[in-house]
């Protein structure tokens, strides 16, 4: 029997490969800085893409996120760029946005995310299970691109 198909999962790519064409003539230099009016950068949403869904559909499964604990840690909701982020860790973070969401959709056709931990997220959605996520988290993602394209204008 083949996989079943997550058009939520192929919205996610699409978001998440137009996120990469946006950024790619940005330098280290660009993606590192906080525009004014901002409290992160652009190398920070991206980072915080990938932690916010290793978070949602692994931590709150009970299943081992992809990416290390440190890495959902330093970008979660309410985190801040602690540092410069390096040319390296920056490819790291663009291989990972795509990385990330192929394994999502191989994992979405097992029973991983079963004893999903249903919870009340931010903007006061009932988040109840992996469907309810997968449908979640391209707006999110489209939140945080348009927060992306904002602080791209000024980094011109």
């Amino acid at each position: 029997m083949p996989d079943k198909i997550f058009p939520q999962v192929t919205t996610l790519r699409k978001l998440r490969f137009a996120i990469l064409k946006a950024t790619e003539q940005l330098s280290t230099e660009q993606l590192n800085r906080i525009p004014d009016g901002f409290n992160n950068n652009v190398i920070w949403n991206l980072a915080h893409l990938i932690a916010s869904q290793q978070n949602l559909c692994y931590g709150k499964a009970g299943q081992e996120p992809l990416v290390p604990e440190s890495f959902v840690l330093s970008y979660k909701p309410g985190t801040k760029p602690e540092g410069l982020v390096s040319a390296e860790e920056i490819e790291q973070i663009k291989a990972l946005l795509i990385s990330t969401t192929d394994q999502l959709e191989t994992d979405l056709n097992t029973s991983k995310f079963d004893n999903y931990t249903p919870w009340v997220n931010s903007y006061g959605l009932e988040l109840n299970n992996i469907n309810d996520i997968i449908n979640y988290i391209p707006l999110h993602e489209s939140m945080h691109f348009g927060y992306v394209m904002a602080m791209k204008r000024l980094l011109k």
